[in-house]
């Protein structure tokens, strides 16, 4: 009967320890749906305005700009980097994109001008990254300065307007009753998603996040992605660049500042590690939604500019505080 015994208590006490592991694995990976559905449901109650459809769509638009930036961010940190440049290449694209407008070169050349002028930004960072082994803080952090600073030089620190009512009718119009930069932005999330998980650009950028020498062993040309990532990084954002000109019918040399916080805090809520080799565009997408309603709920809840710069900073360190105890878990 002794060894029965033994065998029932061992049971009895794996039961406990396989129903907190399936729970933690659930909230490692749903977590963050859950702490959205959790905000907003705070919100509807401390505001009405919050759960009417007209500002559900609002909340959509604001979070789909730096959703298309946020999900090239989920590429470049999955793989081990960061872009801190990705709000500078947002206005240097769109500077071209918005002056090649004006002067009446049509739409499929400005557009092209601009997504070209993106990705060309994002293949010099990964080029200088990975042909001068440089650190891609320094280097992000050096293009973050030179290209703002060309944005400026471009039209001599003067913003572009009147854009063609086409353009915006495009890119910023909606289809039916859903704003087609929603449209874009779910299109963009979808497309990386399956790239991230099914590809071999995926399967490439999570073996080099995981460890570049041993995906350079394993035959993986390390150079060679990490240039195309940093160059997709680039061309999301000016892709940002051209839907955000189409809403503002205008562009800013000042446009896109601090638009990498917002995207690092999205792919780092969402999930993706910091330490490079997990990544997921689902979680970005949630985690750029998340911002949205937490910038939209403090406006509707007339919270201070100042304190919601506060409370955004203090959202980015916690995510961080996350990431690192899942990792150690």
């Amino acid at each position: 009967m002794k060894p029965q015994t033994v065998h029932s208590e061992r049971d009895s006490l794996a039961w406990p320890r396989r129903t907190a592991q399936i729970l933690a694995n659930l909230m490692s990976r749903y977590g963050i749906v859950l702490a959205l559905m959790l905000m907003c449901l705070a919100l509807s109650l401390l505001s009405p305005i919050f759960i009417r459809p007209q500002n559900l769509l609002n909340v959509l638009l604001q979070a789909s700009i730096n959703m298309i930036i946020a999900v090239g961010m989920t590429l470049v940190i999955t793989q081990g980097g960061i872009d801190l440049s990705v709000g500078s290449i947002v206005a240097l694209s769109g500077m071209i994109t918005a002056d090649l407008l004006v002067k009446e070169y049509g739409l499929p050349v400005a557009i092209t001008a601009g997504l070209l002028t993106g990705t060309l930004c994002g293949w010099l960072n990964g080029a200088l990254i990975t042909f001068l082994n440089l650190p891609p803080f320094i280097v992000t952090l050096g293009t973050l300065s030179a290209y703002r600073g060309l944005a400026l030089i471009y039209n001599s620190g003067r913003p572009i307007f009147g854009l063609p009512p086409e353009f915006n009718q495009l890119l910023a119009s909606s289809l039916g009753p859903v704003p087609r930069p929603v449209i874009i932005a779910l299109a963009v999330a979808i497309i990386f998603a399956i790239a991230l998980r099914y590809t071999r650009l995926g399967e490439y950028t999570i073996a080099i996040g995981g460890s570049e020498e041993a995906a350079h062993l394993s035959g993986v040309p390390v150079r060679r992605y990490k240039i195309a990532v940093y160059a997709i990084s680039g061309l999301l954002s000016g892709l940002a660049a051209t839907v955000l000109a189409a809403r503002l019918s205008a562009m800013d040399p000042t446009a896109g500042a601090l638009y990498e916080l917002d995207a690092i805090a999205a792919t780092v809520i969402g999930g993706t590690s910091l330490s490079g080799g997990v990544g997921t565009v689902f979680g970005t997408v949630v985690g750029a939604l998340l911002m949205s309603v937490l910038r939209n709920g403090m406006n509707l809840l007339n919270v201070q500019s100042y304190y919601q710069q506060l409370i955004i900073g203090v959202v980015i360190i916690l995510a961080v505080i996350v990431d690192r105890l899942r990792k150690k878990s």
